[in-house]
């Protein structure tokens, strides 16, 4: 199925949230909202990655949200994520997903079991193997405990299905080696507080956490960074995004986003809690700065 959407066009891409009600239900009419923010900022929407708590949700809840978001016909793309450890279990996931008309994946490295080359570029080859979509590849060693090298990209780079890189290492080092290992492949941030820095070292973009609670401001800061204008915001932009870091992600920008009143509630799945933040004055403060730029 080919996507309708050129996805080069859209440089952000918004890693959405997953809002629980009190009674820790997904909260489909709040959803609702959050997709047609995004779609008004004309930002791509990334669904069930790890902001939006994918490895929370049992495989029914994962599969109704898809289904939900795609029966809202948003006017932008949306990529779903592909994350976990058990092979056989993310290939029925793929073989549900390619039913649905969504427009990318975003496609984690294993977790836990912390696999060579070898073992990535089997765990990748078979995935693209499956997408009827563009893959975007995700290297986010913080969470998975193993770093997608250069030479898996190498191994991939000719695969008709791989589109992209989600860089999430926090090191231009790093990002710089994978623009050498496949010179034509898109490579975007996956960490706010660097999109400045990436964007001058050939960046596609951004997948972002940030745009959940800014995304008019986001979708502006990353084209100010790719057109390489107002370098004097890069500063602020960076202080402002890091204070939703300060504990795990999602934990800070849902209890902002509740601040905010776009949740009803800033409920998380265990093992994350919004208690884990009990100082909100950072996050308060950046929403003043963010917001006074429009």
């Amino acid at each position: 199925m080919k996507s309708k959407y050129n996805l080069s066009d859209y440089p952000l891409w918004t890693a959405l949230v997953t809002p629980f009600d009190d009674n820790n239900h997904v909260d489909f009419q709040t959803l609702a909202q959050l997709v047609l923010a995004q779609q008004q900022a004309g930002n791509g929407i990334l669904l069930l990655g790890s902001t939006g708590e994918g490895l929370a949700l049992s495989q029914q809840e994962q599969r109704d949200i898809v289904r939900y978001v795609c029966e809202l016909s948003p006017t932008v793309p949306l990529m779903v994520a592909i994350g976990g450890h058990d092979l056989a279990l993310q290939l029925d996931w793929v073989e549900f997903c390619n039913t649905q008309p969504i427009d990318a994946f975003l496609v984690g490295s294993p977790l836990y079991a912390k696999p060579g080359n070898v073992g990535l570029t089997h765990w990748f080859k078979t995935l693209l193997d499956a997408s009827d979509r563009p893959c975007m590849l995700y290297n986010v060693p913080g969470r998975s405990a193993v770093s997608i090298s250069p030479n898996v990209i190498e191994n991939l780079a000719s695969h008709p299905k791989l589109w992209a890189l989600k860089e999430a290492s926090g090191d231009i080092a790093t990002f710089e080696s994978f623009r050498k290992a496949s010179p034509d492949l898109a490579i975007y941030s996956g960490d706010d507080g660097l999109m400045p820095y990436f964007a001058q070292a050939g960046a596609a973009g951004l997948v972002s956490v940030a745009a959940n609670a800014w995304p008019q401001q986001t979708a502006e800061f990353v084209k100010r960074s790719l057109a390489g204008t107002f370098p004097n915001l890069f500063t602020t932009w960076t202080d402002a995004v890091n204070s939703l870091f300060s504990v795990a992600n999602p934990i800070p920008v849902k209890v902002l986003m509740h601040l905010q009143g776009q949740l009803a509630s800033p409920r998380l799945r265990p093992p994350l809690t919004h208690l884990e933040l009990s100082d909100t004055t950072f996050i308060k403060t950046a929403n003043s700065t963010i917001l006074s730029w429009s």
